[in-house]
């Protein structure tokens, strides 16, 4: 009775893999249960759909899954894992979950999600055994105004390392926050293509201050060899007037435009010659 109601189950798992596009691996290891339903809550809302099972259950669905080389997702599964079905491409799935994740301090055996960097700057530390405190985790300190102020930036754990108790109780005492809680994105599946969650991560500010070059580049590109595009004939008409009345003033061409230039130009050298004739 167990093993038919398994088969049912990955059946039923194996539609839903088969129904969606991109399929991802999530670790869900150390994620509070409320947060979890409130995460399934928003993410639903959002087409995206969390199937929790057995380990080893997932691994037989994607195994058996005839999705071109969806099996190598097997290798991605880890800690607490679950799929994670969208209809969304892997770039927005990674963005909604980082977006819906909240920072939290670590706890001694947790495994650093990324390089903990203690910055260079004051603490509201006052001279004590914190000073020792904080040199056995690397930390170097000096006395400056009454306080403490560490003297530059260290990486007091690499990504992967296992958190000790006492790099635990100094960060909370800094009010370091390594930590994430939220879905943990391992992997994404999409048209025969696994996406590490490294891969998927994009700086959007940086990206929009890219695309604001970008932009910058090709206007200038499209000024200097006058090419008509629609979003610079008003700059090319404007440089051209300069570039005519310039002309125009260097060879005492005179018009409506450049007459008070003119006049502007023959002052100045008439007060020049003035000066150099003592007069």
């Amino acid at each position: 009775m167990v093993s038919e109601q398994k088969q049912k189950l990955v059946q039923a798992i194996a539609e839903k893999v088969k129904e969606y596009p991109i399929i991802g691996i999530v670790n869900m290891q150390n994620l509070p249960a409320q947060q979890l339903q409130v995460m399934r809550s928003t993410l639903r809302k959002k087409g995206v759909e969390i199937v929790m099972t057995r380990k080893r259950l997932i691994v037989k669905v994607l195994q058996d899954s005839p999705k071109q080389d969806i099996r190598q997702l097997t290798e991605k599964v880890k800690g607490m894992p679950a799929l994670i079905l969208t209809k969304e491409n892997p770039f927005s799935l990674y963005a909604t979950l980082q977006k819906n994740k909240s920072q939290a301090p670590a706890k001694a055996g947790q495994t650093a999600p990324r390089d903990i960097v203690v910055k260079a700057g004051p603490t509201n530390f006052a001279p004590g055994p914190i000073i020792s405190e904080l040199a056995s985790v690397g930390i170097k300190t000096k006395v400056d105004g009454g306080k403490l102020a560490i003297l530059a930036d260290v990486t007091v754990a690499k990504e992967g390392v296992v958190i000790s108790p006492k790099l635990a109780e100094t960060l909370k005492r800094l009010d370091i926050k390594p930590m994430e809680i939220g879905l943990d994105l391992v992997a994404v599946w999409e048209n025969g293509l696994i996406f590490d969650a490294k891969q998927l991560h994009i700086d959007e500010a940086e990206f929009a201050r890219q695309i604001m070059e970008a932009v910058q580049w090709a206007v200038n590109l499209a000024v200097e060899s006058a090419y008509p595009a629609d979003d610079v004939v008003e700059i090319l008409l404007q440089k051209a007037f300069r570039d005519a009345k310039a002309v125009a003033v260097e060879s005492v061409f005179l018009t409506a435009e450049t007459r008070d230039a003119l006049l502007a130009k023959s002052e100045a050298e008439a007060l020049a010659v003035k000066d150099q004739a003592k007069l």
